[in-house]
C-alpha cells in the first residue's frame, strides 16, 4: 500500500504520487467504519497471496485500489463512480487503454460479486473482497458492527431489512468463492451469513443494534472456520 507499490503499478513521477496520495485520502475518510485502509490492505494482501490465479494480477491490484475509492453509504452508484474515477485518473497517468478498461470493468463487477466462469481477474477480485465473510467469529462480529457504523444514519428497521436482503442474495449464490483454494472456507462463510441473518430476523433483536455478544456466541458454537489453503 506504500507509494513504491503504487508506482510499480501506475508509474512513477509526481502525477502518480499525487494520485496515490488522493487515493489514500479517500480510503482514510472518517465515515468509513469497514471500507477503509485496513480493508484495502487485506484485499491487496489476498491478491498477492493468490496472484498465480490470473495472468494479469497488476490489473486486479489496480482494481483493488479503486473498487471502493468512492464510498458513500447514502449513495447507490459507488461502484460506477469508482470505475469512472479509475478511467479518468489512470487514463491521465498514461496507462494503456486496454488496461484502464479492464480495471474499470473489474471495479464495476464488485457491484454484483458475480464474475462469469473463467473470468480469472474477476474471480480473484471477488474472492479478495468477500474473504472477510469467512473470518473467525470475533472478526466477523467486528466487521458487522463496522458496517452498522457506516449506516448509522439508517433507522434500525430499515437497516435490518436492507442488510437481510444483501445476506439473502449472497446465500442464494451457488458459490461465494471461485478460487479452488477457498473451497474449505465456503461453509464457514455461509455459517457466518446465516447466523447474522438469524439475528437480524429474530424477535430478540427488536429495534436495537445487533447483539454482538450473542452473535459471537452463536458463531463460536459452530466452531472456528478452517484456514484457507494458500
Amino acid at each position: 500500500m506504500d507509494l513504491a507499490a503504487w508506482t510499480a503499478l501506475a508509474g512513477d513521477g509526481q502525477a502518480s504520487a499525487d494520485c496515490w496520495a488522493r487515493l489514500i485520502g479517500r480510503w482514510s475518510e472518517p465515515h468509513r467504519g469497514y471500507h477503509g485502509v485496513a480493508h484495502l490492505a487485506a484485499v491487496l494482501l489476498f491478491i498477492d497471496e493468490h496472484a498465480d490465479h490470473t495472468a494479469d494480477p497488476e490489473a486486479v491490484r489496480l482494481a483493488a485500489w479503486y473498487h471502493d475509492a468512492i464510498y458513500d453509504p447514502r449513495a447507490t452508484d459507488n461502484e460506477e463512480r469508482s470505475a469512472a474515477l479509475a478511467e479518468n485518473e489512470l487514463g491521465t497517468l498514461g496507462l494503456p487503454a486496454d488496461r484502464v478498461r479492464e480495471v474499470a470493468r473489474l471495479v464495476r463487477l464488485t457491484a454484483t460479486h458475480d464474475p462469469t466462469e473463467g473470468d480469472r481477474n474477476g474471480e480473484l477480485l471477488n474472492d479478495a473482497d468477500l474473504m472477510v465473510l469467512a473470518s473467525p467469529p470475533e472478526t466477523y462480529v467486528a466487521y458487522l458492527n463496522a458496517i452498522r457504523q457506516e449506516y448509522a444514519h439508517v433507522p434500525d428497521r430499515d437497516f435490518k431489512t436492507g442488510r437481510a436482503a444483501v445476506l439473502d442474495a449472497l446465500l442464494a449464490a451457488p458459490r461465494l468463492y471461485r478460487l479452488h483454494a477457498l473451497a474449505p472456507v465456503e461453509a464457514a462463510a455461509r455459517r457466518n451469513l446465516t447466523a447474522e441473518l438469524s439475528l437480524l430476523r429474530s424477535g430478540s433483536a427488536g429495534d436495537g443494534e445487533p447483539d454482538a455478544a450473542q452473535a459471537d456466541a452463536d458463531q463460536r458454537a459452530e466452531g472456528p472456520p478452517e484456514a484457507p489453503a494458500r
